[in-house]
């Protein structure tokens, strides 16, 4: 009876440890919980809560016998890179947002206008930092986090216990958020980029026609009014059409998994 129960705690704690390992990491650079803008303190305890709330989940998933010294460490070690791996992927579709606002910023002539962003803990720019943190309340405001942490979850069934991760395929995974994360911030900000060229090309006639006016110092001010005219009707869908793309991100993991 006192081997099972030591057994059973034994079992138990190794669990603990590598669900605190996965989802500690992951929560850590995720967006929305691990944000600069919380505190490391708070985002340990939330992971503390959370490992503790899920390890009887992650149970089944431990290899039987339990291994030595080497082979704990080589689990913590992978581990590691999967709650990395996950935090990154939600990470770089978050910045679609910086990368959108940054393209807006420059497109209306706010691109020297540089300011701290909280979500990304750097300067950026002034549009950059606002959609962040808009983003940033969208995932909490629609519960988004919820499936962030179910996915980290399901992430077991794509990345069980033990096994080595395919590192070509990690790294696919990557480059390929990535490049659909610029994509999404280009797309985002798609309408005021036509709206710039169109503003540029009558500037280079108007020019042509009136070489003695100083066609860019007229022009700037009504490029800044249209531009933000243009973001106050474009942004609501922009956002909407962001969420749902990230929505799409983080349920490749649920559907990879089966889940």
């Amino acid at each position: 009876m006192q081997s099972a129960l030591e057994a059973f705690l034994t079992n138990s704690a190794f669990a603990f440890m590598l669900t605190f390992v996965r989802l500690g990491t992951a929560i850590m650079i995720m967006p929305g919980v691990g944000d600069s803008f919380v505190s490391e303190k708070v985002r340990l305890h939330i992971a503390l809560a959370l490992s503790f709330a899920l390890f009887p989940l992650t149970m089944p998933h431990i290899p039987s016998p339990l291994p030595g010294t080497a082979g704990l460490l080589m689990l913590i070690i992978m581990e590691f890179v999967i709650g990395l791996l996950f935090g990154t992927v939600a990470r770089m579709l978050m910045t679609a947002l910086d990368t959108a606002g940054m393209v807006m910023s420059i497109a209306s002539g706010l691109g020297n206008a540089q300011v701290f962003n909280p979500s990304l803990a750097a300067q950026g720019s002034l549009v950059g930092a606002f959609l962040s943190v808009t983003g940033a309340t969208l995932l909490f405001v629609t519960d988004m986090h919820h499936l962030l942490f179910r996915g980290i979850m399901e992430s077991y069934a794509l990345f069980p216990i033990g096994a080595i991760p395919d590192v070509g395929s990690m790294a696919d995974l990557v480059a390929r958020t990535l490049s659909a994360s610029f994509e999404v911030g280009v797309k985002i900000a798609s309408p005021l980029l036509v709206l710039t060229l169109i503003i540029y090309a009558g500037m280079g006639v108007l020019s042509r026609l009136m070489p003695q006016i100083q066609v860019f110092m007229i022009v700037l001010p009504l490029q800044l009014l249209l531009t933000i005219m243009l973001m106050m009707i474009v942004l609501s869908a922009g956002l909407m059409y962001w969420l749902s793309e990230f929505e799409n991100g983080m349920v490749f993991f649920l559907r990879a998994a089966g889940g």
